[in-house]
């Protein structure tokens, strides 16, 4: 007489794991465990029936990785993440030329008639005391500033 249950156990750890799993990405198997648990016991059932024997319930518990994999699987996270710091550097840095086109815009339309204004908004755009401002300029105008003061 033959061992169904050992005989069960078997196919499931060795032929229909391994062709399950081997399919997929080591993210999915930690994801869509259930969808993988079922589409096992379907290999199992059609493997089974010939014995008369219903598979009616496969959890997958451990998966065994070899060393490569594990290495292959940190690089691929250590990769994500470094993508997303630089993403999230782009983002920081879209949102600061943002800022910097603003300011410039504003200053551009309140000093066109009133040089007075300048210092009124350079304090207003600057928020705090620690802030830089820079003022584009032509360098025509620092030359003629330049020979006036020597001059």
């Amino acid at each position: 007489m033959v061992n169904f249950l050992e005989a069960t156990s078997q196919l499931a750890q060795d032929h229909a794991a391994r062709a399950v799993l081997g399919k997929h990405e080591l993210d999915e198997l930690l994801s869509e465990r259930e969808k993988l648990n079922l589409d096992i016991q379907a290999i199992l059932d059609s493997q089974t029936n010939a014995w008369g024997i219903k598979v009616s319930n496969v959890e997958i518990k451990h998966v065994d990785l070899n060393e490569t994999m594990v290495r292959a699987i940190a690089r691929q996270a250590e990769a994500e993440r470094e993508r997303r710091a630089k993403v999230i550097h782009a983002e920081g840095e879209l949102q600061a030329s943002e800022k910097l086109l603003q300011a410039a815009t504003m200053l551009a339309q309140r000093t066109e008639g009133d040089a007075a204004a300048l210092p009124a908004d350079a304090h207003q755009i600057a928020g705090d005391k620690a802030s830089t401002i820079v003022f584009p300029m032509p360098i025509d105008i620092i030359g003629q500033l330049l020979s006036k003061k020597n001059g």
